[in-house]
């Protein structure tokens, strides 16, 4: 492989390229040809009928939101972000955007798998709450007490001296995580703050919210493209990963190897998800429609390869493992089991939109992709997870740092 042409690299850093690489593996796995996993495209119909029933349980008037962090700061009905944003009083539209930046930012950061164990208890309510709703609420908590803010007098900001000098102790005591409370990966949560907030420094940001601005101001035509603002996402938090690959001088964020993939290519081997990313992408949405800049081309995006889409499609028989010795192992994220898993669940979270839409009588832009994750596959590989497992956990063991699912 050649590791001159910056360019070849960075076609990885763009939607366009998951969703190839993902059809790509479909189509070895429908094939027969991949190494850990068979595709059964028979029990799609199936999966995709048990998708609708969970929107059609979740949302009965088909007024789906987006899928995006915003939806687990709600409690029991209480829009936690809602109430935070209308007690700070900010002073006008931009100061909110970057306000709601900051926090999403942070909020997606910290948004890796908890364990099972871990559980958060919320001082209004008194529930205990555990998993992705536990971590989103905590981080609420912890930007709303100023923990990522530098300025005691400006709390609701994470800037990047906060951020820098946030330390793991902090960030247990804000998750009430402890030896009887154990939550995953929090060295690697700390650490990965703390090279967000070098990461601003380097480029001269003072804080996630400046994002807002930077998108604000390009959207000249009132509207912005989606892939533009993954693109910029990319950009602007692609230093902070861990070890990753970088080729060409472009680092390649959630991107890994796979033996079969783009032969003869020059970027023959690599497979790119940018889960974080795009998730981050989704989850910067709504700031800036609620500022009145439309966001256009979201379906340009892809689904989100994590446990509870991929276990989905585990679950309900789409794809198998070749060797089930497989399901009592602890797998890298690294290994090409993984590597196939979240891109055999990225080309297949399509089929099963289409199917959904062509059920529904509903167009793409009526019922875009964003839609059918919220409605949709996500909290259907819940359902399917708690229906097989006692804890509702993974159908596979993942080592993960707190920087992938």
């Amino acid at each position: 492989m050649s590791d001159r042409d910056p360019e070849a690299f960075r076609t990885l850093l763009k939607p366009t390229a998951v969703r190839e690489r993902a059809q790509e593996m479909l189509e070895l796995g429908l094939a027969g040809k991949l190494l850990h996993f068979s595709v059964h495209p028979e029990r799609l119909e199936a999966c995709a009928d048990y998708v609708l029933e969970t929107i059609r349980a979740n949302y009965p008037a088909f007024d789906i939101p987006f899928h995006a962090r915003w939806r687990h700061f709600a409690v029991d009905g209480e829009d936690r972000w809602h109430k935070l944003d209308q007690s700070a009083g900010f002073a006008n539209p931009a100061a909110r955007g970057r306000a709601a930046y900051d926090l999403a930012v942070v909020s997606v950061l910290l948004d890796a798998g908890a364990g099972r164990d871990w559980r958060y208890r919320d001082a209004a309510t008194g529930r205990e709450i555990g998993r992705s709703e536990g971590l989103a609420l905590a981080s609420l908590d912890m930007f709303a007490d100023g923990l990522f803010s530098s300025d005691p007098a400006r709390p609701l900001q994470a800037d990047a001296t906060g951020l820098k000098r946030l330390d793991a102790a902090a960030l247990a005591r804000g998750f009430q995580a402890g030896p009887d409370n154990p939550l995953l990966a929090l060295e690697g949560r700390a650490a990965l703050l703390n090279r967000l907030g070098e990461e601003l420094e380097r480029q001269g940001l003072s804080r996630p919210g400046a994002l807002f601005d930077r998108f604000a101001a390009s959207a000249d035509t009132g509207s912005l493209r989606a892939p533009h603002m993954l693109a910029e996402v990319l950009g602007t938090f692609g230093g902070i990963w861990p070890s990753r690959l970088t080729l060409a001088g472009v680092a390649l964020g959630d991107t890994w190897r796979h033996p079969l993939i783009a032969p003869g290519k020059p970027t023959e081997g690599l497979v790119p998800f940018h889960k974080l990313s795009q998730w981050l992408t989704y989850s910067l949405i709504e700031p800036l429609e609620w500022a009145g800049i439309a966001v256009v081309d979201i379906d340009e995006m892809t689904g989100l390869p994590e446990y509870r889409n991929g276990g989905l499609f585990l679950d309900s028989g789409v794809i198998a493992l070749k060797d089930e010795a497989d399901r009592t192992k602890a797998h890298e994220v690294s290994s090409p089991l993984v590597v196939e898993w979240r891109a055999l669940t990225v080309a297949l979270l399509d089929e099963v939109a289409a199917l959904i839409r062509q059920r529904l009588g509903r167009s793409r832009d009526e019922l875009p992709l964003a839609k059918v994750l919220e409605g949709g596959t996500w909290a259907a590989g819940r359902r399917i997870a708690r229906e097989k497992r006692v804890d509702g956990g993974p159908p596979l063991t993942i080592v993960s740092d707190g920087t992938v699912f």
